[in-house]
């Protein structure tokens, strides 16, 4: 996976800095007690593992895939993966900040800058982008169920996404009805999170066609 774009990783205190074809460098400024702290300077190997265990938590799930798994998996020393993050807990929480990023960009450029489209391509464009099981999302969504107790700073990075996708999504409804309200938009994306759900849940079909449809005539 190729992000040459910046991640605007500002809640996190990110700044990263563009490479050629890929991040070349992620740097992180710490807070601590209330103080700032020096930025530590992460390079493309550790954008690169990262990268790779964002698939990995993807596919088996934050606590199934452990450090050893993944320093084996990156081909890197143990004593190399504490060394940039510190701990699973920061790195688990890392992953998800780098995944809400990406999918802002994604989210932000079909609210805002696709001039084509109408709010109902939109809002599909935003429907079938969260139900896409391979897509960006999932991972956050697996974090509201599996980080809660463990990772609980992980945990709100993906509880803060799904407040601001809220609101992004009430910017679009309130196009389509003037009398739309957030709790619409709440349950727009509780629709979304039950169409994974019903993917999850079917063997494999695939029906979301037919559950937009669904979706979308609740909001007419």
């Amino acid at each position: 996976m190729c992000h040459s774009q910046s991640l605007r990783l500002c809640c996190a205190f990110f700044s990263p800095r563009k490479g050629t074809g890929f991040l070349s460098h992620l740097e992180t400024t710490r807070i601590y007690n209330g103080k700032t702290m020096p930025k530590l300077v992460l390079p493309t190997r550790a954008i690169q593992v990262i990268n790779t265990s964002i698939y990995l938590f993807h596919h088996f799930g934050f606590h199934t895939v452990g450090v050893d798994r993944i320093v084996k998996e990156c081909g890197i020393p143990k004593a190399t993966f504490y060394n940039y993050f510190h701990s699973k807990e920061r790195f688990v929480e890392i992953c998800l900040i780098v995944q809400k990023e990406r999918l802002k960009e994604k989210v932000v450029s079909i609210a805002e800058y696709d001039q084509g489209s109408n709010v109902k391509d939109k809002l599909k464009a935003l429907y079938f982008l969260h139900t896409d099981l391979e897509g960006l999302y999932y991972l956050l969504f697996k974090a509201i169920f599996e980080t809660k107790l463990s990772y609980s700073k992980a945990y709100q990075v993906a509880i803060k996404y799904r407040t601001w996708l809220i609101n992004e999504i009430y910017s679009q409804l309130i196009k389509l009805k003037t009398d739309a309200t957030f709790q619409d938009a709440k349950l727009f994306l509780y629709m979304i999170e039950g169409a994974i759900i019903q993917v999850l849940s079917s063997d494999g079909a695939d029906d979301r066609e037919g559950y937009w449809n669904m979706i979308f005539n609740s909001f007419l």
